[in-house]
């Protein structure tokens, strides 16, 4: 365990291949953490492997009532929450003319709304602390106008990107710090699921360090962003990506 102050962390989208990646971190860090998803029985084998350093919650982030009770839940029972990640995160590859308006609201909502409707109920503690630690999984697809993914996915991480940048300005005199990280390509379903053999070869061309990313190097990048020795780093996007855009 590190020498730094045990700290509560919430991250979302716990039960797919990064959440599970980002808790085991955070724990490995020394943190406690709430893993929530959709249901929290597919995340009970983190329970088992972690111990009581995890506990489970599973609730809808992109319903804004079904937030407000799960945040007033957490505290009540584990206290305010120090470190937030906002990682739940739904893939569509749908462009434009294909996207109909009800995949863009849910895409929208549960990508991008459930960042918003998280942080503006953790913020009021961490201001009372005197700080705090958001950090948002957005996606190389900010920069590449998406790639591979859907307009709708490409739109909902971008927003998330300024809300990035909105919520940093706001709290950086407070102790807070919000960045965003933007992962490209890394070994989840979306890559080995969703693209073809064919895609990942033409892909794996193009990225310089010629292999996929993995899962836990994007939340060894997300622990350090939110623990003691990032404090003079807010409002930005750190790229993992492998070289495949340089900016």
């Amino acid at each position: 365990m590190s020498n730094h102050k045990s700290r509560l962390a919430l991250v979302t989208g716990a039960a797919g291949t990064l959440g599970r990646a980002i808790v085991r971190q955070l724990v490995e860090d020394g943190h406690r953490v709430i893993a929530t998803d959709l249901k929290a029985e597919p995340m009970a084998d983190l329970v088992e492997e972690l111990g009581d350093r995890v506990s489970t919650l599973g609730f809808d982030v992109s319903d804004p009532a079904a937030v407000e009770e799960a945040c007033k839940r957490i505290a009540t029972e584990h206290g305010p929450v120090e470190i937030l990640v906002n990682n739940a995160g739904i893939l569509s590859n749908n462009k434009a003319v294909e996207t109909s308006p009800e995949e863009w609201r849910k895409v929208m909502s549960v990508n991008l709304d459930s960042a918003f409707y998280l942080s503006r109920l953790v913020l009021p503690a961490m201001r009372e602390a005197g700080w705090g630690r958001i950090v948002n999984v957005c996606s190389l697809g900010i920069k590449t106008g998406g790639l591979t993914a859907g307009t709708a996915y490409a739109s909902s991480k971008g927003g998330m990107g300024v809300l990035t940048f909105s919520l940093a300005r706001e709290t950086a005199a407070q102790g807070i710090t919000v960045n965003g990280v933007a992962p490209g390509y890394v070994l989840t379903p979306m890559v080995t699921e969703q693209l073809t053999e064919a895609q990942r070869q033409e892909l794996l061309q193009d990225i310089p360090v010629r292999r996929f990313c993995a899962a836990e190097e994007v939340a060894h990048l997300i622990a350090y962003l939110a623990g003691p020795h990032a404090g003079f780093i807010t409002g930005e996007i750190v790229d993992i990506n492998g070289g495949l855009h340089m900016d």
